[in-house]
Formats: C-alpha cells, sequence, structure tokens
C-alpha cells in the first residue's frame, strides 16, 4: 500500500511539490457509532520536505487537518534530476518517508 504519492516538476528553478498522504487522520473527538466511545486520535503531526538531504520545509500539523491530507509547496532552485523527500511523523509514533526524482 502506497501511504505518500509525491508530484514535483520543476520549471525555470520553481519546482512544484505536491504530496497526498493516506492517513486517518483522527481528532479524539468523534465516536464510533458501534460503541459510543470516542475514536482515539491518531493524526500526523510533523511533515518535512528535504531537497537533495537538505530540510526545505517543516509543517507541524494537528488533528485539523482532514483525512488523507494534501500538500502543496513551491521550491526555489530545484532542477530536473534532483531529488525530494518527504517525511511524516504522526501522535502514534508512526513514521513514512518517500523520495521522488524532479522531472
Amino acid at each position: 500500500m502506497k501511504k505518500i504519492k509525491i508530484r514535483a516538476k520543476s520549471r525555470e528553478g520553481i519546482c512544484d511539490v505536491r504530496v497526498l498522504i493516506k492517513h486517518p487522520m483522527e481528532t479524539g473527538l468523534r465516536k464510533d457509532k458501534k460503541t459510543g466511545k470516542n475514536i482515539p486520535a491518531h493524526f500526523i503531526d510533523e511533515v518535512t520536505i528535504n531537497h537533495n538531504g537538505e530540510l526545505v520545509m517543516t509543517a507541524y500539523w494537528s488533528g485539523a487537518i482532514s483525512k488523507n491530507p494534501y500538500l502543496q509547496e513551491e521550491l526555489k532552485d530545484v532542477q530536473p534530476g534532483d531529488t525530494i523527500t518527504v517525511s511524516w511523523h504522526d501522535n502514534l509514533g508512526n513514521t513514512d518517508s518517500k523520495s521522488e526524482k524532479v522531472r
């Protein structure tokens, strides 16, 4: 199962990075319809983007972000063939990371 999809296209040194992350993003406030108990919080709390191994962006999220979040960022001085890496960490300690070559 692919948890991160990345599209990175560069034009004249500006790279449009689009990221889709498969994650439930539970706030901890929603109730299970069958049991009536709260569904435990489970959300991404940090997302990073690296360009050729150098950190260029960090986002701190909370349970207010929707399920399967989408992120779009423009990066400067990025050329075709460079590597973009997206990583995330959630409040339960789960992590994922994916790298993609810029087109």
